[in-house]
C-alpha cells in the first residue's frame, strides 16, 4: 500500500477502470464489495496505488486542485491511445529542460494527468 494514495471520485467506474487499465496497464488489486457493483476499486500502476470511488453525483468544482503525473515508457505512443480510450489530449508532447518529455491529458472524467518519460542521457 502506498503511503499517499490518490483516489478519484467518479460517476462511471467502468469508463475510468478501462481507461487506466488499458492506457497504463493498471491491475485491479482490491474491490469493495467483492461481488456486484463496486463502491471502491483499488488499482496498482507500477509501484503505486490509485483508488476509484463510485459516487452517483461527484459534482463539478472550479479548477482541479490535484494533478496525477504518471511515468510511462513512451509518451508519444501512450498519447496516441488516449482519445480512443475516452480521454482527451490537452498539450504536448514537449521536452522539458529538467530532462523529461511531458504531455498533458485528461481522463474521461476530465481529471488532469501528465504523462512523463525520462529523456535518455539527461
Amino acid at each position: 500500500m502506498s503511503t499517499i494514495q490518490p483516489v478519484i471520485v467518479t460517476a462511471d467506474h467502468d469508463v475510468l477502470l478501462g481507461f487506466y487499465t488499458q492506457l497504463f496497464g493498471a491491475e485491479e488489486i482490491f474491490r469493495v464489495p467483492a461481488e456486484g457493483p463496486a463502491f471502491y476499486v483499488g488499482l496498482r500502476i507500477g509501484d503505486t496505488d490509485l483508488g476509484l470511488v463510485a459516487k452517483a453525483d461527484p459534482g463539478t468544482g472550479a479548477a482541479p486542485r490535484i494533478l496525477l503525473s504518471i511515468g510511462v515508457d513512451d509518451v508519444d505512443e501512450t498519447l496516441g491511445r488516449v482519445e480512443a480510450l475516452g480521454g482527451s489530449v490537452r498539450g504536448g508532447p514537449n521536452d522539458m529542460p529538467w530532462g523529461q518529455r511531458v504531455a498533458h491529458i485528461q481522463d474521461p472524467d476530465g481529471n488532469p494527468v501528465n504523462l512523463t518519460q525520462q529523456i535518455p542521457g539527461r
